[in-house]
C-alpha cells in the first residue's frame, strides 16, 4: 500500500498512547519462556514481538521469523539451549543475507550444535538443543548488542551461569544494560564492568509481573514532528518514564538541539516546541542508532547541516540504512554523503515534491520520512510495513492533524 502524505500543520496539542516497547518485550518473551512464574502487562504490539510469541510458543519443527532481526538473534541462543529439540530457523530473503556467524561461533564454543543451511554465515539455521555446559566466553564488542543480549539472556538456565569478555569498542551500550537490568528485576545475579559480563545461575522464581514501558524508537517520530513545527506545538506520549532502560531516551536531550523540550510527567511526557534552533548538528549515535534515520531526516526538513557518526551497524540492519537514507533523501533535493559509519548532510532550502520513498522493507523507513509532510507533498511506498513495530503509526499521525490518503 501506497499512503499519500499531504502538506500539513499539527494541532497545537495532541495526546497519543504509544505500546510497550519492543526491545524490552522481546527480552521479557524469551525470559518468560524460561521462567513460567513471570507475567508481562503492556506488551508490544509490534509484529516482530507477535513473531516473537509465536515462535516460542510453537511446537513445529521449522519456524519462520521472517524480517524480525531479533527474533533471529534471541531465538538462536534460546533454542540452542533447549536440550532434546531440533528446529530450522529460517527467515525473509532479507534475513538470509544478515549476518550472525559471530552469535553462532560463540554458542558453538559453549557446546551448541548449529550448522548453516545456505549461506555460510547466514540463516537459515539446524539447530540442535544441547546441553551448554561451558560457563565462559569472548567475542567481538563492535558487532550488533543483540548477539551479546542473546546469551545474556539464555544465561541464567546454564549450569554455571557465563561470563562474556568483550574485545574492542562495544556497540549500543545502553541496550546491554537494559538486558542486565530486566535479568535483575527477575531476580538473576549479574553485572557490567569494562569490558566483562558476568550472569549467574538461577533456578526457579517467585511469580512476579512486569510492565514494558512504551516505545521510546516510536517516540523518535513524534519528536520530528515537534521539531518541524511552530513554536508551542506539543504532544503528549504515553507510557513514559524518565528513569528508562531504553537508550533511545537520548531523544530528550539531542532533541534539545532542535527546540524540543521535554516534560516528564508521573506516566508520560509533553513534548513542546519552545525555539528555533538551526545551528548546524554534530552526534555520535554510537549507542543509540536506531534514531539515526529520524534525526537525519529533521535536519533535512529544518534545512541544516548535519554530521552523524557511530552508524556502522547500520549496514546489516532490515536493509543498508546508510544507502537508503543516501537514496531517498537525494530523490528529495538533499545534498548527501555516507561512509561505512557516517551521514553528512549538506544544508538545503527546499523540498523536491511528490516524491515516491521507497522503504526496503525497513518499517524505520516508513517512520522517519513522514514528518516531512509538515514541509512537502510525499509518498510513502509499502506503508504498511510499519506494523514490524508500530501498528497504529498511521492512525496516530491522523490524531495529531497529517493529511494522508491511503
Amino acid at each position: 500500500m501506497t499512503i499519500t502524505l499531504n502538506p500539513s500543520q499539527l494541532k497545537k496539542a495532541s495526546n497519543i498512547t504509544i505500546s510497550g516497547s519492543k526491545s524490552e518485550s522481546n527480552r521479557l518473551l524469551l525470559l518468560k519462556a524460561i521462567y513460567p512464574a513471570l507475567s508481562i502487562t503492556n506488551l508490544s504490539d509490534s509484529d516482530d514481538s507477535e513473531v516473537m510469541q509465536k515462535a516460542l510458543n510453537s511446537k513445529s519443527d521449522v519456524i519462520d521469523i521472517h524480517h524480525a532481526g531479533t527474533a533471529m538473534r534471541f531465538l538462536t541462543a534460546y533454542f540452542a539451549s533447549q536440550e532434546g529439540r531440533t528446529i530450522t530457523l529460517t527467515g525473509s530473503d532479507r534475513m538470509k543475507e544478515r549476518p550472525i556467524q559471530i552469535l553462532v561461533d560463540a554458542l558453538r564454543d559453549l557446546g551448541a550444535q548449529i550448522d548453516y543451511l545456505e549461506n555460510e554465515g547466514c540463516p537459515p539455521l539446524k539447530i540442535t538443543g544441547s546441553h551448554l555446559i561451558k560457563s565462559k566466553i569472548s567475542l567481538p564488542a563492535n558487532v550488533s548488542s543483540q548477539y551479546i543480549s542473546a546469551l545474556m539472556l539464555v544465561a541464567p538456565s546454564l549450569d554455571q551461569g557465563l561470563e562474556i569478555t568483550l574485545h574492542g569498542q562495544i556497540t549500543s551500550i545502553p541496550y546491554i544494560k537494559m538486558t542486565l537490568q530486566l535479568l535483575h528485576q527477575i531476580g538473576v545475579k549479574g553485572h557490567f564492568e569494562n569490558q566483562t559480563i558476568k550472569v549467574y545461575p538461577k533456578g526457579q522464581m517467585t511469580p512476579k509481573t512486569i510492565a514494558v514501558e512504551s516505545d521510546w524508537s516510536s517516540a523518535s517520530y513524534f519528536y520530528s514532528f515537534v521539531a518541524l513545527s511552530d513554536i508551542g506545538t506539543q504532544i503528549t506520549l504515553s507510557s513514559y518514564k524518565e528513569s528508562s532502560l531504553q537508550g533511545d531516551s537520548i531523544l530528550a536531550n539531542i532533541y534539545k538541539e532542535f527546540g524540543v523540550q521535554t516534560t516528564f510527567l508521573e506516566d508520560s511526557i509533553v513534548l513542546e516546541k519552545v525555539e528555533i534552533n538551526l545551528d548546524e548538528k554534530h552526534f555520535d549515535l554510537v549507542t543509540c542508532p536506531d534514531i539515526a534515520q529520524t534525526i537525519a531526516v529533521t535536519c533535512l526538513g529544518l534545512g541544516i547541516k548535519c554530521d552523524l557518526v557511530g552508524l556502522h551497524t547500520l549496514k546489516i540492519k532490515e536493509t543498508d540504512r546508510l544507502e537508503a537514507l543516501k537514496t531517498e533523501i537525494k530523490k528529495l533535493g538533499g545534498i548527501v554523503s555516507i561512509t561505512d559509519k557516517s551521514l553528512h548532510l549538506e544544508s538545503s532550502t527546499s523540498l523536491n515534491s511528490n516524491i515516491e520513498i521507497e522503504t526496503y522493507h525497513d518499517h524505520r523507513m516508513a517512520m522517519a520520512f513522514a514528518p516531512l509532510a509538515l514541509k512537502t507533498t510525499l509518498k510513502i511506498k509499502d506503508a504498511m510495513v510499519v506494523t514490524k513495530s508500530y501498528k497504529a503509526f498511521w492512525d496516530d499521525l491522523e490524531v495529531i492533524g497529517v493529511a494522508l490518503s491511503k
